[in-house]
Formats: C-alpha cells, sequence, structure tokens
C-alpha cells in the first residue's frame, strides 16, 4: 500500500474509517425476505451477526437475556457494576442523573468497590436459567483471577476484552497472561481484542482464539485518540484483520478464525459497512444505548471512562428512540440508520444481490 510523506522524517499509510467508504450497487438485486443474516462462531449459531458490547450502560443480565431471544448474543461486563452490587439499580440511575466533571468523579468512586467472584457466578447462571447463550468479559489484566468464576457459572462463550490486547503483552510488574495457554486449557471459546492491524490480529489468531474484536479507540463514548493520540480507523482496520484471518486460514491448514468489528457502529449503514469490509459480525454499544430499556437510561459509558488514573472515555448522552427490539427490527420512526438495524442490513444486501453474510463481505465498495 502507498505511502504518505507526512515529513521528511516519517510516512504513514493512508486508512479510511466508514464515513469514508460507500457499498457499491451491483448488477443483481433480491427480496429482503430472501436475505439471511444467521452466522456461527464455534457450536453456536445466531441469526442476527450482533453482539452487544459488554458496558453498564447496555447490558444487564435483563438486557442480554432478551437479546439472546432476538438471535443475538449479549456479553455481560463482569467487571461492572451487577459483578460489584448486588443490585446496582440504584446506582446506575444516579449515574444518569450526574452532571459534567463530577460524573468521572462519582463514577471512579462507585467502581471501586471490588470486584466479587460470586456476583459473576451468579448472573452467569442467571442468563443460563433463561435458555439464551452465555457470555461474559474480563479484561485481560483480571482474566486469571475471576476466570473460574466465570466457567463456574457456566458460560458458554469467554470474551477478553480490553482497549487493546496483544499475545505478547511484557510487563515487569506482574506476570502477563499467558493467552496461548489460558485458551488450550480453557473449555469453552474464546473471542480476544482489541486488534487493528494485520501482525496483531495474526497473533491473536495463533493463540487458538475463535473470534477476534476488532476496534481501538473508535467507540462512540471513547476518547483514547484525544488522550493517548492512539486510533485506527475501521474500515481499513476490518480489511486488514480480514486479510489476516485469510493468511491464517491458509497458515493452519483451515482454521477459520471469525473478524468482530467493536467501534464506530453508530448507524445501520456502520453494521453493513463493516460486513462489507470483512467482518463476520459487529459488537454494538452505542445503538443499544439508545434503547428505552437500556440500563444507561440514555446515557452510555465504557470502561475507560472511570479509569482510576487515566480516563480515556466519557459519560455519552443520546436520544432515546425506542425499545432494544425496535432498535433492532423496527418499526423505525427515524431518516438516520439508528432504528432497525437488522432490517436496512438486510435491505443493504438485497440492493447489491447478496443473500448471506460470507457472500457480503465480497460485495464492492468505494472511497468517497
Amino acid at each position: 500500500m502507498t505511502e504518505i510523506q507526512i515529513g521528511q522524517a516519517k510516512r504513514g499509510r493512508r486508512a479510511y474509517s466508514f464515513d469514508d467508504i460507500a457499498i457499491v450497487p451491483s448488477r443483481r438485486t433480491r427480496d429482503p425476505e430472501e436475505v439471511s443474516t444467521d452466522w456461527q462462531i464455534d457450536a453456536y449459531r445466531f441469526s442476527l451477526p450482533v453482539l452487544a458490547a459488554p458496558m453498564d450502560s447496555v447490558m444487564s443480565p435483563a438486557t442480554a437475556i432478551a437479546l439472546g431471544n432476538f438471535g443475538g448474543l449479549g456479553v455481560l461486563n463482569l467487571e461492572g457494576l451487577w459483578t460489584r452490587y448486588e443490585d446496582p439499580t440504584g446506582l446506575l440511575e444516579e449515574v444518569a442523573g450526574l452532571q459534567g466533571i463530577e460524573a468521572t468523579v462519582r463514577m471512579q468512586e462507585i467502581y471501586t468497590e471490588p470486584v466479587k467472584a460470586e456476583l459473576s457466578t451468579e448472573r452467569l447462571r442467571e442468563i443460563r436459567a433463561a435458555g439464551v447463550t452465555v457470555a461474559g468479559s474480563l479484561s485481560p489484566q483480571r482474566t486469571q483471577e475471576f476466570a473460574k468464576a466465570v466457567v463456574d457459572g457456566g458460560v458458554d462463550m469467554f470474551v477478553i476484552r480490553g482497549t487493546t490486547v496483544s499475545a505478547e503483552h511484557v510487563s515487569s510488574q506482574a506476570e502477563p497472561l499467558n493467552l496461548k495457554e489460558f485458551i488450550y486449557e480453557l473449555d469453552v471459546p474464546v473471542i480476544v481484542g482489541g486488534c487493528a492491524t494485520h501482525q496483531a490480529a495474526l497473533h491473536l489468531m495463533r493463540t487458538g482464539a475463535a473470534g477476534v474484536l476488532v476496534g481501538f479507540g473508535g467507540g462512540a463514548a471513547h476518547t483514547t485518540r484525544t488522550v493517548l493520540g492512539v486510533a485506527v480507523p475501521m474500515a481499513s482496520a476490518i480489511a486488514d484483520v480480514a486479510a489476516a484471518r485469510r493468511d491464517y486460514l491458509d497458515e493452519s491448514g483451515g482454521r477459520y478464525v471469525h473478524v468482530i468489528a467493536d467501534g464506530s457502529i453508530g448507524k445501520s449503514g456502520d453494521l453493513a459497512k463493516a460486513i462489507a469490509c470483512g467482518a463476520d459480525a459487529v459488537m454494538v454499544g452505542s445503538p443499544f444505548a439508545r434503547a428505552t430499556d437500556a440500563p444507561g437510561r440514555g446515557f452510555h459509558w465504557g470502561a475507560e471512562a472511570h479509569h482510576a488514573d487515566l480516563p480515556r472515555g466519557q459519560r455519552v448522552q443520546f436520544d432515546q428512540v425506542g425499545t432494544l427490539e425496535e432498535v433492532l427490527f423496527g418499526p423505525s420512526r427515524v431518516a438516520d440508520g439508528t432504528m432497525n438495524l437488522i432490517g436496512a442490513l438486510r435491505r443493504s444486501m438485497a440492493t447489491t444481490g447478496y443473500t448471506e453474510l460470507k457472500e457480503f463481505q465480497r460485495v464492492e465498495v468505494v472511497v468517497e
């Protein structure tokens, strides 16, 4: 790929966000009713290529169950309020009422309450009792400490999610998580990320992960670009990681690792573009924060927002547009892509003549 000279001592390659690209119609069109949005990872099959981000503002045990019943996968944050407090509903209401800088300060205080392993187990068992696929998320730093509680809770899929996750973390302070060894010993499929480059993704795939999360600093509640100066536009990041998936498929003799876009999926068009760039599914946060039944009550935040030393996120407020079901399936009362995400994806696929998600990954795109 051609590099651009930034100055005499530095060159960089051009990368593209979702706003920079568009999907190109083909010579064939179909009826949206003929389109399938099914996908499968390991032994688990879903009718929606959508995972809910493990963020307290969008995922509670109740919303994880609801999304599972709709055909998606809700991922519970196992370092969040639901594993720190017996009943965090009052605290969620308090966070929704905070103003300005006091929100960050108060959230830092609220999240100093220790994570309780027994609550992690209890929450996961609650989701399992509802008969849906069970998924929980931990950061790499807390994975070894709480992995047993996660397994005891009957998790079907384990997500190791951080702002950036590498297979070669170096630390002089503590023994880092050996991803390859951990995944090998765990008896459930693991999704790990985020990453944003071909090489980093290839290393994560070699650990035995079932899926890789793509994204770094691009979420609506992230300020990583502003605080650390680090970010990778999502269209290019997904395409690079999709290339790593192809290379690993050849290297491993046929092992397919799923690529899951995690970040910058704010509207239905972003969902379609993510899959067009090579994603198998998307992890969604902000669209679900707009749901009237989301725990955040119209506010949205991630773990970065309450970091004790260097917050790299913010509490964002959205207009609530409808229920979780309406956000997913409509009917839509707005024309901005915040409702009926799945209906829009089906129509995008039908407009370009594709009936399967893997076929849609081959659709032509242009740079605008």
